[in-house]
């Protein structure tokens, strides 16, 4: 048997947040990997704006898509794994980051790029009734939020930007422009508590205050702040501004768990660290970004620096990793300043010295310079692909165009031929097993009482060990949930890729955490398992569960039945998609949070159900095939009331299949006209949602429970008399 070449993983890489050092870093870490390191980005979402084309996304020149540095996307290139969720702190010496719902994720060597945030601490109402204007994704989407109320006239359009400076400054014309194009003119606000609007950049002070003039900006200086209410800003002896959306510029302020985890920091809260970018008296700890203080050379935070760090940051982690020598960062004394003026212009400030004119031209060299920058990660190279074998043998000729395996579900052996072996197999000949292959579950009769088990196991299509755990528990307790049963116990299988006995350890503690996390939910409990390495990560589990009445089996449908499905489609195509880079990260990170979802309540709630089964691997028409000929009735799908995961219509349009996808089409044809979201009819599934069989006249008031407990389910046909089979209307 030949053996596996692949590097065994040693060390642990931790990057904490998605600013831009680190989206360069990975970037640059894809063109030349360090064998053996597992490197993990842990970021609140699967998307990181980009500071540069915030106020013209402001603005409206840019959509939100054209401001999101896509981190999905970019980890997979990079071959890193990505962890949506909040740090909340870190033990330097344990090495540890705690993550918001995930617990302690271990690091050797890690790097901190969080930003900071712009809620000004000491202002009295400003976290109850306003927002800062950093983290720049929460600020970006309460504006659009805002803007959606003032169009559909349930808001006013006044708007208070506190503090001036070059950001607030900026943003203060980019809300006033966009607002003026909703016919709302003179109705912002900036609030600036000194004398000039932009200490730091003096020379453009006139200029930013004539383009407000221009914009019908009120500009208020050497005004003090006492409260902030829901619909007012509160000035120390000076008038109420009236404010419908308030937004604090005024400067950045540390995030408060950075100092409380015990790291050392100058008198702001921000991690200070030597001129190697090392974090001093923490072993193998790096900060970059807004976040970290530069003792050796102290900067202004400005996202030039952070780029400029990329380089610097990524030798250095490489010399901790290997054992390597150490660069020093030299930030340069100045930099061009691009400042935009809400419309398509700007101006240039460097050296004390301030360029208005040519504004339009300056807008052109500042958006030139942004979509450069943002280009390096919507335009991903291609990776060189493996070498095709000289000699190929007969029936394995795709033209050189070979679809990489995909995982989860998707990986299922094909169902005819399955069918096809299974029914090959003996008859069971032992009483208490009251029913076998063909169900979700078999039932087992122990004494009294009726058990059911199901074994299910999934190739990993996310390295994020504990959300592939959580995916595979919620897979795996479909079956039990499906024949109305309750969860009862579990087996873990698990195979690792190969690594170190310290990164086995970590793996399996982030596989446990999740997996337990739903089986305890469930009411079921880990009574064992087993574990090896191989090639890549797979997760599997042998669930069973108890019944207290009759299990409900995919033969029981009746003709007339209403048919309910609890969850959309299309996580396959998704996931095919991203294997090839082409689906978005924001798709990608729905389904993944989709599938950790557990649906027990759900289940108790289709408890009257006639039939039902979890769609899986064989993709929708397949699964309801198998209840059409369990049941021997004909199912009629109304295809427009199928629910469909965002993103997977158009991947189906543009060809993206999953690999089972030929076969599930084979299996359980369907008549009626052919499109992309027909296609989806046979994409599989992986803890995809259940499909019932429910009386007619009691589906819409079941569809009502489960959207009440957040499914988002849907009546998608009915079955009527005839042989099995699926038609579309």
């Amino acid at each position: 048997m030949p053996m596996t070449g692949d590097p065994i993983l040693t060390r642990d890489l931790v990057l904490v947040g998605g600013g831009h050092t680190h989206a360069l870093l990975l970037r640059m870490w894809a063109m030349k990997p360090v064998a053996g390191v597992q490197i993990t980005l842990i970021n609140p979402g699967p998307t990181a704006p980009y500071s540069g084309m915030l106020p013209g996304h402001i603005a409206g020149h840019y959509s939100r898509e054209d401001l999101d540095i896509d981190l999905v996307k970019l980890a997979h290139f990079a071959g890193a794994r990505l962890i949506e969720g909040t740090a909340e702190a870190i033990d330097p010496l344990a090495k540890t980051i705690s993550v918001a719902g995930r617990g302690e994720i271990a690091y050797d060597v890690a790097s901190l790029d969080v930003g900071l945030h712009a809620v000004t601490p000491h202002i009295a109402g400003l976290a109850a009734h306003g927002m800062g204007a950093k983290p720049l994704d929460r600020y970006a989407d309460g504006w659009a939020r805002f803007l959606g109320r003032v169009r559909a006239g349930d808001s006013g359009a006044n708007v208070a930007v506190i503090g001036g400076g070059v950001a607030g400054s900026e943003l203060a014309m980019a809300m006033a422009y966009q607002l003026s194009k909703l016919g709302h003119r003179d109705c912002v606000t900036l609030i600036e508590a000194g004398a000039q609007l932009a200490a730091e950049v003096p020379a453009v002070d006139r200029v930013l205050a004539a383009a407000m003039a221009e914009l019908g900006v009120q500009v208020l200086r050497n005004a003090q702040v006492s409260e902030v209410t829901s619909g007012s800003v509160e000035l120390c002896g000076q008038s109420v501004v009236p404010s419908d959306f308030t937004v604090a510029a005024a400067g950045g302020f540390a995030h408060g768990w950075i100092a409380q985890s015990g790291l050392p920091c100058d008198d702001a809260g921000f991690v200070k660290v030597d001129a190697q970018l090392q974090v001093p008296g923490c072993d193998g700890l790096f900060a970059v970004g807004d976040c970290a203080h530069l003792s050796a050379s102290p900067r202004p935070k400005a996202g030039v620096f952070a780029v400029r760090a990329a380089p610097v940051l990524l030798a250095n982690l490489r010399a901790a990793l290997t054992g390597g020598q150490f660069k020093s960062f030299a930030p340069q004394n100045d930099y061009l300043k691009l400042i935009s003026l809400g419309e398509q212009a700007a101006v240039a400030a460097k050296w004390g010295r301030c360029l208005r004119q040519p504004g339009k031209a300056l807008w052109r060299i500042k958006d030139g310079i942004d979509q450069r920058f943002m280009a390096k990660f919507s335009s991903l190279p291609t990776m060189e692909r493996s070498v095709r074998p000289a000699l190929l043998a007969q029936g394995g000729d795709h033209g050189g165009d070979v679809q990489m395996l995909c995982g989860g579900c998707g990986a299922k052996v094909a169902p005819g031929r399955l069918e096809q072996v299974l029914s090959a197999q003996p008859r069971m000949l032992r009483e208490d097993v009251v029913s076998g292959p063909g169900d979700d579950a078999a039932v087992l009769q122990m004494g009294s009482v009726q058990q059911v088990i199901s074994v299910d196991h999934l190739r990993g299509f996310t390295a994020d060990h504990g959300q592939m755990a959580r995916i595979a528990a919620v897979h795996a307790l479909g079956d039990v949930w499906a024949m109305g049963a309750a969860p009862q116990s579990a087996l873990l299988s698990v195979t690792l890729p190969r690594m170190s006995a310290d990164l086995q350890a970590r793996a399996m503690t982030e596989i446990l955490h999740g997996a337990g996390d739903v089986l305890r939910g469930a009411g079921a409990e880990i009574v064992g398992g087993h574990s090896t390495m191989g090639a890549e990560l797979t997760i599997g589990l042998t669930v069973t569960g108890l019944l207290t009445g009759k299990a409900i089996s995919v033969g029981g449908a009746q003709v007339a039945d209403e048919l309910v499905l609890t969850r959309p489609i299309g996580s396959g195509t998704i996931l095919a998609a991203m294997m090839k880079g082409h689906a978005r990260g924001v798709d990608v990170s729905a389904i993944l949070n989709k599938m950790s979802e557990p649906q027990g309540d759900a289940a108790s709630i289709l408890k009257s159900s006639h039939a039902m089964t979890d769609v899986t691997g064989f993709g929708l028409a397949g699964h309801l095939m198998a209840i059409c000929r369990a049941s021997n009735v004909a199912a009629e799908v109304h295809l427009a009331s199928v629910p469909i995961f965002p993103g997977a219509e158009a991947l189906a349009e543009a060809g993206h299949r999953s690999t089972i996808f030929d076969d599930n089409r084979a299996h359980a044809p369907v008549f009626g006209p052919e499109s992309a979201k027909a296609a989806l009819l046979h994409d599989p599934q992986t803890a995809g949602g259940f499909l019932a069989a429910v009386s007619a006249g009691h589906a819409n008031e079941l569809v009502t429970q489960l959207r009440a407990a957040g499914h988002e389910a849907a009546v998608i046909g009915r079955l009527k008399a005839g042989p099995p089979a699926i038609t579309l209307r």
